[in-house]
């Protein structure tokens, strides 16, 4: 199963880091990715590393956001850098085999999301 923590409550401008921790199973051979769902708006994928590196960020955080991967393949973080009122949302992480998927119900295993508020 995958945890999501890291969630909280920053004022504009500012930065968190969320974590995504797997028991259970290694994130070996797994593509990870962060959705996030905001009220009345659908869910939708952040950022994903797939298994052979390639990275995705949705437009709306590339240069805010970055991804990366504990050594021991475990953990997964998405700092997050420069937080706007708009990435006010419940962030999920998600696993599954090799690629990134778009799709929230295509990953074998997602996490309980966490909450950010950006609010001054």
């Amino acid at each position: 199963q995958l945890q999501a923590s890291g969630g909280g409550l920053v004022q504009p401008g500012g930065s968190l880091r969320l974590s995504c921790a797997a028991s259970g199973f290694t994130l070996d051979y797994y593509a990870i990715a962060w959705f996030r769902q905001a009220p009345g708006k659908e869910r939708e994928r952040v950022s994903c590393i797939g298994d052979s590196d390639d990275t995705y960020y949705a437009d709306s955080v590339k240069g805010r956001f970055t991804m990366s991967t504990d050594n021991d393949k475990l953990t997964v973080y998405l700092q997050m850098n420069s937080l706007k009122f708009e990435d006010t949302a419940v962030y999920y992480c998600a696993a599954r085999p090799y690629r990134c998927s778009g799709q929230f119900w295509g990953y074998r295993y997602r996490g309980q999301g966490t909450q950010v508020t950006v609010s001054s």
